[in-house]
């Protein structure tokens, strides 16, 4: 049971890490595409990779968790209201409930805190 924090955290980062090293290895694509879609692309781009990052990193590490998955809720909500409309488009709503999913394990992160095996846990003793 002590490592179970630690495999929920690692379950939860993969997503948030993968999708802001391929962000960043792509930024100019990124970047373009959603200023396509919305005013200051390349701002929200920016963005957006370094909540992926910091998030994903923090929630690997289990350092400053709360804040970290904070920032990725940040980032969650506004990208699950605007790319993942399943209203508009229904074939949307898998996206739309995994973002969801993805949001309700985060919360819980913040209620429950990083676990014994942490840097949190470390730092703190």
């Amino acid at each position: 049971m002590k490592y179970l924090p630690l495999a929920a955290r690692i379950c939860l980062a993969l997503i948030f890490l993968k999708a802001g090293i391929t962000h960043l290895i792509g930024f100019s694509g990124f970047a373009n595409m959603l200023g396509q879609r919305l005013f200051l692309g390349g701002l929200l781009a920016a963005g957006t990779v370094l909540f992926q990052l910091a998030g994903g990193l923090s929630l690997l590490l289990g350092y400053k968790i709360k804040i970290g998955a904070l920032l990725l809720i940040i980032f969650l909500i506004p990208a699950t209201l605007i790319f993942h409309n399943f209203i508009g488009d229904g074939e949307q709503l898998n996206a739309f409930l995994k973002n969801v999913g993805l949001i309700g394990g985060l919360l819980m992160v913040i209620y429950t805190g990083a676990g014994s095996v942490s840097l949190d846990e470390a730092l703190d003793n």
